[in-house]
């Protein structure tokens, strides 16, 4: 029976938040700070900001078991089969060893088309993880990618410390729902994820499911965090979304790099172009829930525009692609410290054809994980990213 209890949950167990809120029945990370979150008030983003992509818990312990008491928000789709729980993943040294799932919680009712949505109460769960390894060890608990999650306690057998951070450099990242990690199961499969642990490093998700459009209050959450490299991944939200045209992009993209400049001068700086994504690589946006698919229980995604709409001044990827390239190379003439990847690089029109994207937007599990080895392999492998100076 465990003996050693915490609530609420010190900070310093908590890896991978920007802040932390209190709240009635717990703790709820962010990936935004409250001043950030007033200054938009889009029901998008505030769901995916509180859903914890990337965030864990992690510290030394002895136990043989702990813990976690939780209280989830499910999301549940009008005319969707019901969503699989989240998932949490334990791993011990780095090494996965168990995960589990916590059932029940708050229910939030969205209907997709409406983009209305209703929140149902509900009760925590306590996750219970046994027979871990004996002695000392790093234990670190991920928390589900997508799923909202309030942390209400922690318990063990034994006490449970702070890790020291030692020497490992923080990788900020901040992209689209790809980069969130959606149709990745699991939260240690995500795309960051698995690059992050190839590489050794501290990793700061800010992948906004819908929201990487090149906010003022996004650039200047990443100027104002701690970080020793950072990565940015655009594209593929502008074009969802219709958002800016042409004309706006350049001086939006090279003001949000000037903000980031601002607080981290000289780290190193990738800038990420979209991987491939047919529906949208000629066409722009916007893109909508399809319809018929629905209507059979499949959510999937078409664009609603047509090819020539880009003499207007639509973006599209490819356009996108080619304004990065042409951006970076400027910046770079002043900039030692920033690169460019072309996202093709890590999934592209043949991957497609062995790996498509299930619903027309995203990669399934498999492909999260081939995007985060290559990610590993072009980026931190091949010495793009280094330890600041």
């Amino acid at each position: 029976m465990p003996m050693f209890s915490v609530s609420p949950i010190p900070p310093d167990l908590i890896h991978g938040a920007v802040e932390i809120e209190q709240r009635e029945e717990g703790i709820l990370p962010h990936r935004l700070p409250a001043w950030a979150r007033a200054q938009c008030r889009d029901a998008q983003l505030a769901m995916v900001q509180s859903q914890p992509s990337g965030v864990r818990l992690a510290f030394q312990t002895t136990a043989r078991s702990v813990e976690l008491v939780t209280l989830p928000t499910k999301r549940n789709y009008r005319d969707m089969p019901p969503r699989p729980d989240g998932v949490y993943d334990l791993l011990v040294d780095g090494r996965l060893v168990q995960q589990a799932s916590a059932p029940g919680g708050k229910v939030l009712n969205i209907d997709m088309v409406s983009g209305a949505s209703t929140l149902a109460a509900g009760a925590p769960h306590t996750l219970r993880f046994a027979d871990l390894p004996p002695g000392e060890k790093t234990v670190e608990i991920w928390l589900p990618h997508d799923e909202t999650t309030e942390l209400v306690a922690l318990h063990a057998d034994a006490p449970l410390l702070p890790l020291a951070r030692a020497g490992r450099r923080r990788w900020l990242h901040h992209g689209s729902s790809i980069s969130q990690g959606s149709n990745a199961i699991h939260p240690t499969g995500i795309w960051p994820a698995v690059a992050a642990g190839q590489a050794g490093v501290d990793l700061l998700n800010l992948g906004f499911g819908g929201s990487a459009l090149l906010d003022p209050f996004t650039a200047r959450t990443i100027r104002d965090l701690e970080a020793d490299l950072i990565s940015v991944k655009i594209g593929i939200n502008l074009v969802n979304l219709d958002l800016m045209r042409l004309r706006a992009f350049g001086p939006a993209m090279h003001g949000f790099l000037d903000t980031i400049r601002e607080g981290h001068p000289d780290t190193p700086l990738l800038v990420m172009s979209p991987i491939f994504c047919p529906i949208h690589e000629t066409t722009p946006g916007p893109t909508m829930v399809d319809g018929k698919a629905l209507s059979r229980g499949q959510l999937r995604f078409r664009t609603t525009a047509s090819d020539a709409e880009v003499r207007q001044g639509k973006l599209t990827l490819a356009v996108i692609r080619e304004q990065l390239k042409e951006i970076v190379g400027e910046r770079a003439q002043l900039d030692a410290a920033i690169h460019y990847l072309d996202g093709r690089e890590l999934y592209g029109p043949e991957d497609n054809a062995r790996l498509p994207l299930p619903d027309e937007l995203h990669p399934d599990a498999q492909a999260h994980r081939l995007i985060g080895e290559r990610f590993y392999d072009k980026v931190f492998a091949a010495g793009v990213f280094k330890a600041a100076d």
